[in-house]
């Protein structure tokens, strides 16, 4: 009998993938026995993170493209080509924050900066964007291919404070919605393309902002806890399962889907 969750042999691209979040998902798929194709900016990162994987026994393969520089995605895109001459799996997890886009309780969006409010929907929505417009080639060979993308609590529920990023990350649910449409109707049903949104992990980008140096709680840490049934942040491996079901064909009917990873904190109304 198949087994429908197999991810063996898969080409997988994951962007982001020396973040906290990307490189747990990209030693577990190589586990899998997938092909792991690791973008990153820094060479030394991707590099080591191949390394990790490529001493275990599986196989990732290290490339430095910032995503969003289209003639770099372009450049990649070549490079797959001509080595594998498709991709079966997209995943989007390159995204993050910065401080002027962020409004802070004493301050008002007058105080917010432009060109930090670009950077950050330019990483997040375009670096989402921009390698699903340049790969998408390689899916059309065979018209079948998996978009994974990575949206945020703050998209659906918007979050004090990160105006910039949930803005980004509200139009990557929409982007999501729309691009399942599209490819549906122009490719057929092997395209699909969902989204997961992660609740609360601890990353680099938010450690300082939810726990203090001590490890104790921040405010806003507290405060999230308190709005999390589970009481408690995320563990990286706790995003592995709906990554993979979403990376086979267990989830074959499935596309233009949000799917929360969050310990209740979306549906939670607080009373």
């Amino acid at each position: 009998m198949t087994n429908i969750f197999s991810i063996k042999n898969k080409i997988i691209v994951i962007s982001g993938a020396t973040g906290v979040l990307g490189s747990v998902i990209a030693k577990y798929l190589a586990k899998q026995e997938a092909t792991i194709i690791l973008l990153g900016r820094n060479q030394k990162k991707v590099d080591k993170l191949a390394h990790e994987i490529n001493s275990g026994g599986y196989l990732g393969i290290p490339i430095v493209a910032d995503v969003t520089d289209e003639d770099q995605l372009k450049e990649v895109k070549v490079y797959l080509e001509k080595k594998f001459k498709k991709i079966d799996v997209l995943i989007n997890a390159a995204g993050g924050n910065m401080p002027g886009a962020v409004i802070s309780p004493d301050q008002s969006i007058l105080d917010s900066n432009t060109e930090s409010l670009k950077k950050v929907i330019d990483l997040n929505y375009l670096g989402t964007f921009l390698p699903i417009k340049t790969f998408l080639q390689l899916f059309l060979e065979e018209k079948k291919g998996i978009v994974i993308n990575f949206s945020s609590m703050a998209a659906q529920r918007p979050l004090t404070r990160v105006m910039g990023y949930a803005s980004a990350k509200a139009a990557i649910d929409n982007l999501t919605k729309w691009l399942a449409i599209e490819f549906c109707q122009k490719y057929g049903q092997g395209i699909r393309i969902n989204a997961i949104a992660p609740g609360f992990f601890l990353t680099e980008q938010n450690k300082t902002l939810l726990t203090e140096k001590d490890g104790n709680l921040t405010a806003r840490g507290q405060q999230i806890i308190d709005n999390t049934p589970m009481k408690r942040f995320g563990q990286p491996d706790e995003l592995l399962g709906a990554t993979h079901w979403l990376c086979s064909d267990a989830s074959k009917f499935v596309t233009g889907t949000i799917i929360p990873v969050d310990g209740g904190f979306n549906t939670y109304s607080g009373v």
